[in-house]
């Protein structure tokens, strides 16, 4: 196919593509219409990555950490977030380094003051920040939380320390739909705003197959959220515990950690699950290759970038390809990937971010 045959096609394409978005508009104003998108669709779309707060470990999105009560849940979770806002390892997984918001609603500073400084010492850091107040999740938390946000752009991490202290008040007994909603909300939360939440919850006493049964409340708790920790020992005098992890785009991993007498930090002994890593796309190599320190942008048609790569890929399958691979660029090469359509094909934008 000449240059000429492939701009035909593509103006063809362009023009049918719009002419379908102009039927959709003129379809929504009906109060029945479902909207849908087809597979080719979903292919075209780019959508926000959800990167990586720790590798292996954490997302961003909605999980659950629960435990017994004086477990050592809340010490786990501070040290998960003071990691998180000084970028340091924990347990030889990598960090991606942000600010931190701890809601440490069963706490008062100065509890929270002894804890920091017998965890961490007294270097601290402007990225780590903490409330022991918030209004409950039905009266203005969300809002709470985005004014935060737009305080602090960067954040990451926001630790809800416990569930309990900021779900709606009632004198009924929670039921599937009820523990699905809090849940749910603080999803949408999460989700629009591209953050990690990770809320503090308590397991119950009774026994069950399924060790993530134990939660407290109903599974709505856990089928809303994104993904939980459970932290048990067997014996509530040993220093030992087990960090059992679940989640929708993470391995199920069982960590063995042992907490410091001295210092209270959960150090880890050992992993029984090897976690799997997906083996390295030599296209997004290629990709990532084609930008330097000198030259960290590129841009582009899609076919241009074909000729660059050297690649049989068609360049509507090129561009797909790099849709669907925009979170694996920015998180494991550190390339910005965008893309505009026009009449013309797809202009691409590469951009190297470190």
């Amino acid at each position: 196919m000449n240059q000429e045959e492939t701009l035909k096609e593509t103006e063809q394409e362009y023009a049918a593509r719009m002419e379908e978005l102009r039927r959709k508009m003129e379809r929504v104003n009906d109060p029945n219409y479902l909207p849908t998108i087809t597979m080719n669709e979903l292919y075209e779309n780019v959508y926000q990555s959800r990167p990586p707060v720790i590798d292996g470990l954490l997302r961003t999105g909605t999980y659950l950490i629960a435990g017994a009560p004086k477990v050592g849940k809340s010490f786990l979770v501070a040290q998960i977030a003071y990691h998180v806002s000084t970028g340091k390892s924990l347990w030889g997984y990598n960090v991606r380094q942000g600010t931190v918001l701890y809601l440490a609603l069963e706490d008062d500073y100065q509890r929270l003051q002894e804890r920091m400084s017998r965890m961490f010492g007294v270097e601290g850091t402007d990225d780590f920040h903490f409330t022991v107040w918030a209004k409950p999740l039905s009266d203005g938390l969300p809002e709470q939380l985005d004014g935060f946000l737009q305080e602090h752009p960067d954040t990451r991490l926001v630790i809800i320390d416990t569930l309990q202290k900021v779900r709606e008040t009632t004198g009924e007994n929670y039921s599937y739909a009820s523990d699905y909603d809090v849940i749910g909300k603080i999803k949408q939360f999460s989700d629009t705003k591209c953050v990690c939440l990770l809320i503090v919850h308590h397991t119950r006493k009774q026994q069950a197959t399924d060790q993530f049964d134990m939660i407290s409340g109903t599974n709505g708790l856990l089928g809303a959220a994104d993904g939980a920790f459970l932290l048990m020992k067997e014996n509530r005098n040993s220093n030992a515990a087990v960090l059992e992890v679940t989640g929708r785009d993470q391995q199920e991993q069982k960590l063995h950690l042992i907490r410091d007498e001295a210092s209270l930090v959960w150090n880890l002994d050992r992993v029984e699950t090897d976690l799997w890593k997906e083996p390295e796309d030599p296209l997004l190599r290629q990709v990532a290759g084609i930008l330097t320190a000198e030259n960290p942008t590129w841009e582009g048609r899609a076919s241009d970038l074909g000729q660059v790569l050297k690649t049989d890929l068609q360049p509507n399958m090129l561009t797909r390809k790099l849709n669907v691979s925009r979170g694996k660029l920015s998180d494991q090469y550190h390339v910005q990937y965008d893309v505009k359509h026009n009449k013309n094909g797809s202009f691409i934008t590469l951009t190297l971010t470190v």
